[in-house]
C-alpha cells in the first residue's frame, strides 16, 4: 500500500502547526498545504527557550534572525545554567552551545585533561570546566554578545552556536503571516467536530458547520489532546514518567526592574524542593515557571512555593507585585506515542510526545521530526517503509533526548524532600547508563585516545552535565592507576603546564568579551533600534 501526499492538511496552529506548514511549503511548494486552526482553542505557549539545532532548521528554510526577532520579543541564548541540581546550595554550572575548543597543543587526553586537573586540585570549581573549553562563556559571564567577526573567541560561531529566547505564540503568528500565507499555504478557521476513519487512516474531517474536508496526509498539531493520532486512531501512548517525574507547571511573565542587568544570554534552571524553576529573559519581560510533580505537592501548594521563590530569588521582592502576576496552570503529558506516524496521520509537537521543559526541548522535537518527515515525503508517494523508517528515527531522537534529560535527575544527590529522595531511588533505563559510561569511563582506555574523543563528540552535552554534577571522568583512584601504569610521566607537572595555557587562553577570551557590547546594547542597537 502507498499513499499520495499531494494534499496535506495540518490540524492545529500554534508554533508546531505553523512550523510544520513552513517546512512543507518550503520543500514542497507544488503540494497543497492547508492549516485548520480553531478560533477557540488556546495555544500552550508561555515563552520559549530553544536549542542551537533550531538554527539548522531556520537555515534550511532561509529564515534569518533579523527577520523575526523584533516581532517575537526575541533575544539571543548562548547557554543553559543549572542551579542547585547537584544538591541544595551547590550553586550553578553551565552547558554552553557549540563544540569545545581543543587545540592540539593544549591537550593530552582531550576533555579528560580537566578531570585530571580536578583530581590533582580538588578545590577546582566545576564552573572552571566550561570556562576552559568554551570561549562563549566569557560572554555569558559578562552578559555580553558578539558576532566574533575578529575570531578572537576561537571556535565560537555566531551562526551555529547561538539559539533564541522568544515568544512561541508570536513566532507561530510570524510564520503564518510572513512566511506561510505569502507562499501559498491555505488557512481555515474552523473546529473539527468529527474524524471519519477509512482503510488508509483518516477518510475525512467534518467541521462544526457540517462541511467535510479530505486530504492525502493529515498532520496532527492539536497539542496534548492529540485529536487525530491519539483520539481517532487510538495509537498507544508510552509514558516516560518512570524516569521523568514532573507532570505539571505553573507559568507566569515577570516585568523587568532593570533590564540592562537582568537580560541574560542564557536560560536558568533552578532546582527547588519539588521540581525546578525556569527563567527565560525575552526582550520585554522574563518568562518563568515552576515544573513539578503533583504526586508530591498539590497545585495550590506548588503555586505558593513558586511565589515564595519569586519573592526570594527574583528581583520582585515586593509581595504585592507577585500577587498581581497572572499565573497559568499547565498539565503536561510526559512520553510519546508508540508510533507518531500511522497510515496517513503524522503527529508533530505535543500531539506526538513531550519530554518536559528541562533542556529547552519543546520545539526541538518539532523541527527535528519535521526534517525527518521531509525525507520520507520526498517521493511521489510514501509507503509503509517510509513510515517505519521515520518512526524509528523519531523514536530514537526522542528516547535519546529523554534519557539525557533524565541524567539531570539521576546524578543529583539532593535529599531535602520526598520528591528528591524518590528520584535517588529510581532505577534508570540501561541506555541512560550506557551513554554516561561510554562518555566518562571511556577515559580508562588510554590506548585509544581518538575513540574517547569521538565518544565525547557523540554525546556532547553529557560531559558538561556530568562535570557540573560532580561526576568526573577521572578521580584520585584513576590518577593513582595512571601513575602506576606510566611512572615516567609527572602528571602534576604536565597538567600544571596545560593549566597555564588554559588560563592564557581564557584571558584572551575575557579581553575579547570585554570589548563586546552587553546583550542589551547589542539588541537595542541592531534588532530593536532603540524602540
Amino acid at each position: 500500500m502507498s499513499w499520495k501526499s499531494d494534499k496535506i492538511t495540518i490540524v492545529g496552529g500554534g508554533s508546531a502547526g505553523w512550523m510544520t506548514a513552513a517546512t512543507l511549503i518550503k520543500f514542497f511548494p507544488h503540494k497543497q498545504i492547508t492549516v485548520i486552526e480553531s478560533a477557540t482553542v488556546p495555544t500552550v505557549g508561555v515563552g520559549e527557550s530553544t536549542l542551537g539545532q533550531i538554527r539548522g532548521w531556520m537555515h534550511a528554510l532561509d529564515i534569518e534572525p533579523e527577520q523575526f526577532m523584533k516581532a517575537t520579543d526575541a533575544s539571543f541564548k548562548l547557554s543553559i545554567k543549572f542551579i542547585d541540581f547537584y544538591k541544595s546550595g551547590a550553586g550553578g554550572f553551565h552547558y554552553p552551545f557549540g563544540r569545545p575548543f581543543l587545540p592540539k597543543q593544549t591537550q593530552i587526553f582531550g576533555l579528560s585533561d580537566w578531570s585530571l586537573k580536578k583530581a590533582l586540585h580538588p578545590e577546582t570549581q566545576v564552573q572552571d570546566y566550561c570556562r576552559t573549553f568554551f570561549p562563549a562563556m566569557s560572554l555569558v559571564d559578562r552578559n555580553r554578545f558578539s558576532r566574533n567577526t575578529d575570531g578572537q573567541l576561537d571556535n565560537f560561531d555566531c551562526d551555529k552556536n547561538v539559539a533564541f529566547h522568544f515568544d512561541a505564540t508570536k513566532f507561530g503568528a510570524w510564520l503564518r503571516d510572513k512566511y506561510c500565507l505569502p507562499k501559498g499555504v491555505q488557512h481555515i478557521i474552523a473546529d473539527v467536530k468529527d474524524v471519519q476513519l477509512g482503510d488508509q487512516g483518516i477518510h475525512h474531517l467534518t467541521f462544526g458547520d457540517g462541511q467535510k474536508v479530505a486530504a492525502d496526509l493529515y498532520i496532527d498539531c492539536t497539542g496534548w489532546k492529540s485529536l487525530l493520532l491519539g483520539s481517532a486512531l487510538k495509537e498507544p501512548f508510552i509514558s516516560y514518567q518512570d524516569i521523568l517525574p514532573n507532570n505539571r507547571a505553573w507559568a507566569t511573565q515577570v516585568p523587568y526592574v532593570d533590564k540592562k542587568s537582568e537580560l541574560e544570554p542564557f536560560t536558568s534552571c533552578t532546582a527547588i524542593s519539588n521540581g525546578w524553576v525556569w527563567n527565560i529573559p525575552l526582550w520585554s519581560r522574563i518568562g518563568t515557571g515552576y515544573v513539578y510533580s503533583d504526586k508530591y505537592i498539590s497545585k495550590a501548594a506548588a503555586l505558593e512555593e513558586f511565589k515564595t521563590y519569586l519573592r526570594k530569588r527574583m528581583v520582585i521582592a515586593d509581595a504585592q507585585r507577585v500577587e498581581h502576576l497572572d499565573f497559568k496552570d499547565i498539565a503536561m503529558r510526559i512520553g510519546i506515542h508508540q508510533r507518531t506516524w500511522v497510515k496517513n496521520v503524522l503527529a508533530i509537537g505535543l500531539s506526538a510526545g513531550f519530554i518536559e521543559p528541562l533542556e529547552s526541548n519543546g520545539l526541538f522535537t518539532v523541527h527535528e521530526f519535521l526534517l525527518k518527515a521531509v525525507r520520507s515525503l520526498g517521493r511521489e508517494s510514501f509507503t509503509q517503509w517510509d513510515i517505519d523508517t521515520y518512526n524509528l528515527a523519531a523514536n530514537t531522537i526522542f528516547n535519546n533526548f529523554a534519557e539525557f534529560v533524565a541524567l539531570h535527575y539521576a546524578l543529583s544527590i539532593r535529599d531535602d524532600s520526598e520528591y528528591w529522595q524518590d528520584i535517588s531511588r529510581k532505577s534508570f533505563r540501561s541506555q541512560t547508563i550506557e551513554k554516561l559510561l561510554a562518555t566518562t569511563h571511556g577515559f580508562a582506555d588510554l590506548s585509544n585516545r581518538k575513540m574517547f574523543l569521538d565518544r565525547h563528540e557523540e554525546h556532547m552535552g553529557i560531559h558538561c552535565i556530568a562535570t557540573g554534577m560532580n561526576y568526573y571522568v577521572a578521580d584520585p583512584s584513576l590518577l593513582a592507576h595512571l601513575r602506576y601504569q606510566h611512572p615516567h610521566i609527572d602528571y602534576e607537572d604536565v597538567i600544571n603546564s596545560l593549566d597555564k595555557k588554559w588560563k592564557k587562553q581564557q584571558l584572551k577570551w575575557r579581553r575579547a568579551a570585554d570589548k563586546a557590547p552587553t546583550l542589551y546594547q547589542y539588541l537595542n542597537r541592531n534588532i530593536y533600534k532603540n524602540s
